[in-house]
């Protein structure tokens, strides 16, 4: 009798157990905007007791997780086009912008400190350009004393939304070597890892080592990046502020579900390397998309200072107001 008792006991936990995890929201995908949805997420919990959890896995898996309806919801910082929206049955709007900056490991070179042109860039990542002191490189930084060192070039292992934006970025220096793409073929002495988290990891334990990651990643391990010539041939260091007078130049529309890609931007003072991150909801999933949004729109409404604190810029109040009425139209909200 007590044994029956225990085992009754037992499944009882059990399935409570389930019931809880099933109640929670399941996310996946772009590494980008790990760090930010994170802190917003742990902020939500705190405020609403409400639980989601995310697992950034990279904009390929998050699709593909999304595609299989293995998620609540995906990331990406790719955006999907209307006609593959509509083919899988997916909703998709911006969350936040960040930024892809060129950050290295050259012992004696401080943070910042590095000039990248646009020649020097694409040289760089197509293989050309192999080691540091390339008269490309050195031609702009006449007071630095770059070594000749073979340059490690650190790049994604996996399908990657941050991948895709960079070489979107680097198609317009070279539309010849480079295409956009979540996972290229790279060429040169190449390090690859999983993940924004993954690639830094690899800057930070390779000497003479460059690669693209998200701006939050650099800040959060310290790591150093470079000043990169803009649309312009200005020098832009990636600060929250260049990224901001980057973000001006996106243009939103609900028309076609606020797809863009905003990588190498216009103005002056534009940082050149930024990009949106994206929301992939489920069409069908019509209870479950009302608190995916209902998450978000307590972000919109409270994560300003949080994504900026981390080096995000967080979407206007009219583009903001544009995605509410995109979930009002589609019963998500």
């Amino acid at each position: 009798m007590r044994l029956k008792k225990l085992i009754a006991l037992t499944v009882a936990a059990s399935l409570a157990t389930t019931t809880l995890v099933a109640s929670q929201l399941q996310g996946r995908g772009a590494s980008f905007p790990g760090p930010l949805y994170k802190a917003w997420i742990q902020d939500y919990n705190a405020k609403t007791g409400e639980k989601v959890n995310y697992t950034p896995t990279g904009s390929g898996d998050g699709v593909k997780s999304i595609k299989k309806r293995m998620v609540d919801f995906a990331g990406s910082d790719k955006p999907m086009k209307g006609e593959k929206l509509k083919k899988n049955k997916l909703f998709m709007f911006p969350t936040v912008v960040g930024s892809i900056v060129l950050s290295y490991n050259i012992p004696g070179i401080k943070d910042g400190e590095l000039k990248l042109s646009e020649k020097a860039v694409a040289g760089i990542f197509s293989g050309k350009i192999t080691h540091w002191d390339d008269q490309a490189i050195t031609s702009v930084n006449p007071d630095l004393k770059l070594p000749h060192e073979k340059m490690t070039i650190a790049v994604r292992a996996d399908k990657s939304g941050t991948t895709y934006n960079f070489t979107y970025y680097l198609a317009q220096l070279d539309d010849k070597a480079f295409k956009a793409s979540k996972k290229p073929n790279w060429v040169g002495n190449v390090v690859a890892g999983k993940s924004n988290s993954g690639v830094s990891a690899n800057i930070q334990q390779t000497k003479y080592a460059i690669g693209y990651i998200e701006y939050s990643y650099k800040q959060k391990l310290g790591l150093s990046a470079a000043q990169v010539e803009n649309k312009e041939g200005q020098y832009i260091n990636p600060t929250l502020e260049s990224f901001q007078d980057a973000a001006k130049y996106a243009k939103w529309t609900p028309d076609n579900d606020f797809y863009a890609v905003i990588a190498y931007p216009d103005g002056k003072t534009s940082y050149p390397i930024v990009a949106a991150t994206f929301a992939l909801l489920p069409i069908e999933k019509t209870d479950t998309n009302k608190q995916v949004t209902k998450f978000f729109d307590y972000a919109y409404t409270n994560g300003d200072k949080i994504a900026t604190d981390l080096g995000y810029v967080p979407l206007p109040k009219e583009t903001k107001d544009m995605i509410r009425s995109y979930w009002k139209t589609n019963k998500i909200k």
